[in-house]
């Protein structure tokens, strides 16, 4: 029940198969639970299509970025207290119904979000569904493990982060549907309560966790739920095994102090275990400022920016990064076991590096190279219909459409009625001019301009995605399931889970912010810079855990670890990779 790291190799995966084949009650436990990942990724990717269609009908959103950026990052603040939260709930209440508040929680902020009459409303249904995906982000995985076999246990929890990157994939589906449909993002971010409803459904007819359970005093109801899970001849087995995990987190409870803060405090003066928090809290920071929820987040936002001012077509074209993400999470469960986490992060953040700096040129030339503005063109539509601000500039002659849009959040730039890379007019932002615009079948741009550089950025963020999915994007979560000593497993763990929350938090609020501050080319760059200290530190602080058991890890940082950039296989003579 309690051994090293589970294998997530092509054996498992095949036993998995045919064990849940000849007993789908465990199926029926893992996709149930498993829905939670499913709302987990659909909450992270709905809203950057949402916030599309939000923005046009409610122009005080459009006008500020942080109202933007605090509509997307609610969510992140919500799952930092939802995460926290949901570990006493887990311990006192039980896996199963803690799944349930989350569907609640779920159910109600969409609710919330879909029946908003004004932003803060929607803010409020982003905080509650926060709740909730905090919740369900530590207890779905948990409670999977807990109600499967030992030896497909890897498999079957993997499986949660598979259906995390499906739940973004299906949002950008669900989003282009609504695309036409009256209430667009209010149907977007409302459909999310349907599985929800179905997951709560599915878990009122399910069982608690056998092990809360065991730990709970109910033995004979957790050995009744174990004779539907293994054969009749390994139950006595796993009972034995429970009895002794639970003693052994029993005595480490008592060890450790009941206090949050006294644990932390004794995980930090613990030699090795701050070796572990150094690793699993740099891999956990690292994740997140590479700026990968900045593409899931905004997305279709971004695409806008490369140049494609249809909301449709922003869409349609994120697909693609969401895609690829759910492609990265197959490769990185079929390699991450092969090549080892070090190198999968290693190879990962290089990637990362090259792939942001290019995006960074690609938009520092689609700004330079952007349509001039046309005094012609702008009259066109009447003196009334042009941006006062182009209007009042002294130096208006030289602008361009980035010098319109980045000018006031009052302008627009509609294109050139022949070619949209002609030059185009900077008209007045607001629903007449952009009626007068559109009517004669040109494109209106507010965030981005025209670009022959768009596509190119597409493919990169593209790339992006597969240098960060089978890497940096599972990695840090296994290395941080095996970096710590039996006993600090626990808290080491919420450590750096609620650093990767709070570098969420702090990336997806600024985002937009910096976009409009240094450009989308000084964001891009900024990040290959994060990424950069990112790749330095990973580098010198973690070593490689593939194939080892716990105690092996922890030999291996109090002896201090020494890196070196190709890691070999750690023998049990040899600590240092």
């Amino acid at each position: 029940m309690e051994g090293g790291p589970h294998k997530e190799d092509k054996t498992e995966f095949t036993e998995c198969w045919r064990t849940t084949w000849k007993t789908p009650y465990i199926m029926r436990l893992a996709f149930s639970a498993g829905i939670g990942g499913l709302l987990f990724g659909y909450d992270t990717g709905v809203i950057s299509g949402a916030l599309l269609y939000i923005r046009d009908d409610f122009k005080s959103v459009d006008k500020h970025t942080w109202l933007q950026e605090t509509i997307v990052s609610m969510a992140v603040a919500g799952a930092i207290f939802g995460a926290g939260f949901g570990g006493w709930l887990n311990d006192k209440y039980g896996r199963r119904k803690s799944i349930l508040l989350a569907d609640i929680l779920f159910f109600v902020g969409a609710i919330v979000m879909a029946l908003a009459p004004v932003p803060w409303v929607i803010i409020i249904g982003r905080v509650l569904v926060g709740l909730g995906v905090g919740m369900a982000s530590m207890t779905s995985p948990l409670y999977i493990s807990e109600a499967s076999p030992a030896r497909i246990r890897g498999a079957l929890v993997s499986t949660n982060g598979l259906l995390i990157t499906g739940g973004q994939f299906l949002s950008y589906l669900i989003n282009l549907a609504f695309t036409r449909t009256k209430g667009t993002w209010r149907w977007m971010l409302g459909v999310a309560g349907i599985p929800a409803l179905i997951q709560f459904f599915l878990m009122m007819s399910l069982p608690e966790s056998p092990r809360w359970l065991y730990r709970a005093g109910k033995k004979d109801e957790a050995k009744a739920i174990l004779q539907k899970i293994y054969p009749a001849h390994e139950v006595e087995d796993e009972m034995r095994a429970l009895e002794a995990s639970i003693e052994t987190e029993k005595a480490d409870a008592d060890f450790l102090g009941g206090g949050i803060f006294s644990k932390v405090k004794s995980a930090f003066s613990n030699t090795v275990v701050r070796r572990g928090l150094y690793a699993g809290i740099t891999v956990q920071v690292a994740q997140q400022f590479v700026g990968i929820n900045t593409v899931m987040y905004y997305s279709p936002t971004i695409v806008q920016l490369a140049g494609f001012a249809s909301n449709k077509t922003a869409l349609a074209l994120s697909l693609i990064t969401s895609g690829l993400n759910a492609v990265g999470s197959i490769i990185s469960m079929c390699f991450v076991d092969r090549f080892g986490r070090r190198r999968l992060m290693i190879f990962s953040m290089i990637g990362i590096i090259v792939c942001l700096i290019i995006l960074s040129v690609l938009f520092m030339q689609a700004s330079s190279h952007a349509p001039p503005i046309s005094a012609f063109e702008s009259n066109h539509f009447g003196s009334n219909s042009t941006c006062s601000a182009f209007l009042n500039a002294p130096g208006a002659s030289s602008w361009n459409c980035m010098s319109c849009i980045q000018a006031s959040s009052d302008c627009a730039f509609c294109s050139n009625g022949d070619n949209k890379y002609h030059p185009g007019a900077c008209l007045a932002l607001n629903d007449h001019v952009k009626g007068l615009c559109r009517s004669e079948r040109r494109e209106w741009f507010t965030k981005g301009c025209p670009s022959k550089f768009g596509f190119f950025a597409v493919m990169l963020l593209g790339l992006y995605i597969i240098s960060y999915s089978p890497g940096m994007g599972t990695a840090p979560w296994i290395v941080n399931s095996e970096i710590y000593p039996l006993r600090y497993r626990g808290i080491g763990g919420g450590i750096a889970a609620v650093s990767n929350w709070v570098s969420n938090l702090i990336v997806s609020e600024t985002f937009l912010t910096l976009t409009e501050a240094i450009g989308s080319a000084g964001t891009f760059l900024l990040f290959a810079g994060f990424s950069t200290i990112g790749l330095i530190a990973i580098f010198f602080l973690v070593p490689e855990t593939k194939g080892l058991q716990f105690e092996e890890v922890e030999k291996m940082l109090e002896k201090g670890y020494k890196p070196k950039l190709f890691c070999k296989k750690t023998s049990e003579k040899s600590y240092a990779n």
